[in-house]
């Protein structure tokens, strides 16, 4: 009831739910506070906003009020939104770094010699064609 009291404030308010802020902020509240938690609220929402424009008012604000709701019951991460700010600030705190030599492409004999691409995992050659980001990426990423 809470989240379609909110939406129903906002569209009585004069937010336009076609252009505006009430889509734009479900959109936005699918990736960045429910996130991986549960990846389906995002085609939730851009699903509801298709509908809206498909359907117009009365009938597209339905649309808007599931989506309000599955967002507002949906497990939430912030993880995505954290882990790409941490990236933007490790990047613009420091100059432009090379691409880590394993994971370089090595398309010509003398990249092959200088080691790009060695000790790369190619997770489909793997066992059970498996692995584990984590694994794969440790070396690469910042901490």
């Amino acid at each position: 009831m809470r989240p379609c009291t909110w939406l129903v404030r906002m569209l009585d308010g004069g937010a336009d739910p076609l252009y505006g802020s009430c889509r734009r902020r479900m959109v936005r509240m699918a990736v960045e506070d429910v996130g991986l938690a549960d990846p389906r609220a995002l085609r939730v929402a851009l699903d509801a906003c298709e509908t809206y424009e498909r359907l117009g008012s009365p009938e597209g604000e339905l649309a808007l009020a599931e989506a309000a709701i599955y967002l507002a019951c949906a497990a939430k991460s912030n993880a995505v939104y954290e882990a790409y700010n941490r990236a933007r600030v490790f990047r613009f705190g420091r100059r432009s770094r090379p691409v880590p030599a394993h994971l370089r492409n090595a398309p010509t004999k003398l990249m092959n010699d200088l080691g790009y691409g060695r000790d790369y995992r190619y997770a489909h050659d793997e066992p059970d064609a498996y692995a584990e980001a984590r694994i794969i990426f440790r070396r690469a990423c910042p901490t």
